[in-house]
């Protein structure tokens, strides 16, 4: 089955009324203007905290539509959960893990076209793709200086296949070693007419002061929207939401929303927010069009941390 029908799916199913508030009562309606280019919608804790066939459902790094009416949601504690597209609720589980066995610190997520996951890791970095029951298929190639300079911790966070699937997409949360304060790079990978992938060309992205790259997914137009996220201890998390275009060898971005400006929808938060709505907010994906603009879902990952929440919020955005 191509995404196309699928990702029609999850757009009707995440426009119904039900899509948060099925799951259960912690969810909020009403939404409203975060700046004049997106709103949010509604956002629900229905996942906090809870298991599912024995897996805490939590540690959510990452997004996509899935095949057979379900979300793709990835952990970052090698895990990867289909939810249901209509309610959100874990429908199946899927065990992930490295060449030797090990555990993954996967952060991006893409379902490719022939319903193939493939998974980033900021560990190493590399970027895997795995068959639908979680074996490792093939292993894509990632230059050296990338292996070599990453901080610990701090390289593919995001993942994103550009409309076509003929370009992969990782960004780095943070610089390389020896880079700009305020630079990361995003790594491309070309398909080649036997389908796999080769290393291609590299960009730069320049972050706001104290933020890294969390999240980036493609457009339908093929530009980026890109997820900057800081942490102050005691203060809270600042979440950015960019439109960024390539020029030359770098991408440049607008603004589209600063999330602390959002309404807080009578959002409660476990430690100090400015706006408690937010929390440590890392996965989004593009679910559709809806009125001209664009349907996007977001997830927070909240550690496996009693002062931190598994959130779901729907978000319109219009470029």
């Amino acid at each position: 089955m191509r995404l196309r029908p699928i990702l029609a799916t999850v757009t009707a199913a995440l426009a119904a009324a039900t899509c948060l508030t099925a799951a259960g009562p912690a969810a909020a309606h009403g939404g409203g203007a975060c700046s004049p280019s997106v709103s949010v919608d509604r956002f629900s804790d229905a996942l906090d905290k809870t298991t599912y066939d024995g897996t805490y459902v939590g540690n959510l790094s990452a997004l996509a539509p899935d095949r057979h009416r379900t979300v793709a949601a990835l952990s970052d504690r090698s895990a990867l959960f289909r939810l249901d597209a209509r309610t959100l609720r874990p429908e199946g589980v899927i065990p992930l893990a490295d060449e030797n066995g090990a555990a993954l610190d996967a952060e991006g997520l893409v379902v490719d076209g022939d319903g193939t996951y493939l998974v980033s890791s900021e560990t190493e970095p590399t970027v895997r793709r795995y068959s639908r029951d979680g074996k490792i298929l093939d292993r894509l190639p990632v230059p050296e200086e990338l292996r070599t300079r990453a901080r610990t911790n701090g390289s593919f966070e995001g993942l994103t296949l550009l409309p076509g699937g003929r370009t992969l997409i990782a960004s780095m949360e943070y610089p390389l070693a020896g880079d700009p304060d305020d630079q990361v790079r995003l790594q491309t990978w070309r398909r080649t007419a036997h389908g796999a992938f080769r290393t291609g060309a590299q960009y730069t992205y320049r972050t706001d002061p104290g933020h890294g790259v969390s999240e980036i997914t493609a457009t339908p137009g093929g530009r980026l929207l890109v997820l900057e996220r800081g942490f102050t201890s005691g203060v809270g998390n600042t979440v950015r939401l960019h439109l960024a275009d390539r020029h030359g060898t770098a991408y440049d971005k607008t603004l589209l929303a600063d999330l602390t400006d959002c309404p807080t929808l009578g959002a409660t938060a476990e430690q100090p927010q400015i706006n408690p709505l937010l929390d440590n907010i890392e996965g989004m994906t593009v679910t559709g069009r809806s009125k001209g603009r664009l349907n996007l879902l977001l997830v927070s990952d909240d550690n496996q941390n009693e002062n931190q929440t598994t959130r779901l919020y729907a978000l319109r955005v219009r470029l």
